[in-house]
């Protein structure tokens, strides 16, 4: 489907993917005002912050479909957006953007490098953005904002060396080292395409990805594969590995020790003070916490074994960590 008019208004997005409505977001303190997005593959998540740190006209669009590369129809939507949220609280004069998208981005040089969902290959998206807002944007990836928000409004605020992990429909993660991110030009923390095993094939087309075996979204795959029953979701499996159903136990059973694996690798290589984990998968609450403390004790020794906590900012810590970015460059 290509959209005649990428501007066009859509209906606001009122639920995130799990079905459950927006949630509030945090407050971030006080400092300069800011427009900050999320953008992913699906839907936009905007909003305008006040100088006390007060999200106002919170809402999620579709992102723009077109044919091909989508930044031109990406910028004339962030353009709109902009316009709708000046133009509803007149009040508030912005002094800086911030833009988070997915994919792999060099936040220093402001181009989005690839992401096979929006289409693009080393795209301007920072010089562009700036150029249609007409004000200074703050780009970055949108996990590793999420990270920052996490480290300095929710769960790893405590930890200056953290691995912040999202398992959703897929797994993306960060790397915070000496309490900033780690980026490698933007090519590190891609902890759900590290292999764990030989197999399955991955949308990326590597073989054996965690994401592959361990994602919610994989979990509801293989169980729909194992069984010809398409259950409601990862959260499903669980309840049924719980009742005892084989398919759904040996399916858990292996996204667990896939998952644990991972997190060995990470704690043995860059020893990380906590591990924040968010996205869908992280409201299982014990069945997965409490069993991945158990598998990773049980799987190292003299390692320091970090801290399992959840993510606090829930779906709203990519544009938290777009508004701070957003204030550095105000």
């Amino acid at each position: 489907m290509t959209r005649s008019d990428p501007t066009a208004e859509d209906p606001d997005v009122l639920r995130d993917a799990s079905g459950e409505a927006l949630a509030a977001v945090r407050g971030l303190g006080a400092g300069a005002p800011v427009l900050a997005f999320d953008v992913g593959g699906t839907d936009i998540k905007s909003a305008l912050f006040d100088a006390d740190g007060t999200a106002h006209g919170l809402r999620r669009t579709p992102t723009p479909v077109v044919e091909g590369d989508r930044t031109e129809a990406l910028i004339a939507r962030l353009g709109v957006l902009a316009e709708e949220l000046r133009a509803a609280h007149p009040d508030i004069e912005p002094r800086a953007v911030g833009l988070v998208v997915p994919g792999i981005v060099d936040a220093d040089a402001g181009l989005g490098v690839f992401a096979s969902n929006l289409g693009w290959h080393d795209s301007p998206l920072r010089d562009l953005a700036s150029a249609r807002l007409g004000l200074p944007v703050a780009f970055d990836h949108d996990v590793r904002a999420a990270s920052w928000a996490e480290r300095i409004l929710g769960g790893a605020r405590d930890y200056e060396n953290a691995v912040v992990l999202v398992i959703g429909t897929g797994i993306a993660g960060a790397l915070l080292v000496g309490g900033v991110p780690y980026t490698a030009g933007g090519y590190a923390g891609e902890i759900g395409h590290a292999p764990v095993a030989e197999g399955p094939i991955c949308a990326c087309g590597a073989r054996g990805c965690l994401e592959a075996v361990a994602s919610a979204g994989a979990i509801a795959r293989r169980y729909h594969e194992a069984t010809g029953v398409a259950p409601d979701g990862a959260k499903d499996v669980i309840a049924r590995a719980a009742a005892g159903d084989p398919a759904a136990r040996d399916i858990w059973n292996s996204a667990l020790d896939a998952l644990t694996f991972s997190l060995a690798q990470l704690t043995a290589v860059i020893a990380p003070e906590a591990v924040v984990i968010g996205g869908g998968l992280s409201r299982a609450g014990g069945a997965l916490f409490d069993e991945l403390r158990v598998r990773l004790a049980a799987r190292l020794s003299f390692h320091r074994l970090p801290v399992l906590v959840p993510a606090e900012l829930s779906g709203n810590a990519g544009l938290l960590g777009a508004a701070l970015r957003a204030r550095e460059v105000a």
